[in-house]
């Protein structure tokens, strides 16, 4: 078969990705991708350690970065993103500088991470008080309030289901039911928490219902990664991805940053 008058394949721009060892929501970061970008996903090596504070340092450590960000390079993207919200927020906004560092050290391109694209997707949105639903303990719920708190975010409210393990099993039903309850609260924007909790198909249905902007860890992460690669994250009726002039107007009464 003479196959060459087919053009292509298309140039693509690559987007490296570090993830934990249980990360298990692959196809949902590729849902927020456009067909040009293609992801390159390494993963942190295994520990016998449930979700908590320790396994957050374990797979955050710099070293552990250094490798994966190295073995990515063979691919050639042009940014790198760690994945992981409470591996990046666990040393406070100087460990999340630091990680960035590292990693840019380590590729020679730009670096983010889920805890930062998360302030900058909260500037960008105008909000300085959010609730938060996480799929954590009620420990490591805490360190993310104090990472936010450091940034000069306030968490008006918090729903946490207390998992160690199996996140990415959570249902939508769970999560639009835990929304629901903390949403209740005054806030600027709901932030779920993780890259392992499944959130894509819930965000439009929830600021529908909410009238606020609803932001995940793994879609901050991506509207983050592919600006950096001057590509726009592909999402339908989230406010996050729509230009400024289209998102929906403030309820009475809520103020963002001015």
């Amino acid at each position: 078969m003479d196959v060459s008058f087919i053009g292509g394949p298309q140039p693509q721009r690559g987007l490296g990705v570090v993830a934990p060892f249980d990360f298990a929501l692959d196809r949902e970061l590729w849902r927020w991708v456009p067909d040009d970008v293609s992801l390159h996903v390494t993963r942190t090596p295994f520990v016998p350690v449930d979700v908590c504070l320790d396994l957050a340092r374990m797979v955050s450590e710099h070293e552990t970065l250094r490798d994966a960000v190295r073995a990515l390079g063979a691919c050639e993207p042009r940014v790198v993103a760690y994945a992981c919200t409470s591996g990046s927020f666990v040393g406070g906004l100087a460990g999340e500088r630091a990680m960035c560092e590292v990693m840019s050290a380590a590729g020679g391109i730009p670096s983010l991470t889920t805890s930062g694209a998360l302030l900058d997707a909260l500037r960008e949105l105008g909000a300085r008080r959010i609730a938060v639903l996480t799929p954590y303990t009620e420990s490591v719920t805490r360190a993310l309030e104090e990472y936010l708190s450091e940034a000069g975010v306030t968490v008006t409210g918090r729903e946490f289901l207390g998992l160690t393990r199996h996140i990415w099993k959570v249902s939508y039903r769970e999560v639009v039911d835990m929304a629901r309850r903390v949403s209740a609260t005054a806030a600027d924007a709901l932030f779920i928490s993780c890259t392992n909790l499944p959130t894509y198909d819930v965000i439009p249905q929830l600021e529908a219902e909410l009238r606020m902007p609803v932001v995940s860890a793994n879609q901050v992460t991506m509207w983050s990664a592919l600006r950096a690669v001057g590509a726009r994250a592909v999402g339908p009726y989230q406010a996050l991805l729509m230009d400024a002039a289209a998102r929906p107007a403030e309820p009475e009464g809520q103020e963002g940053v001015t």
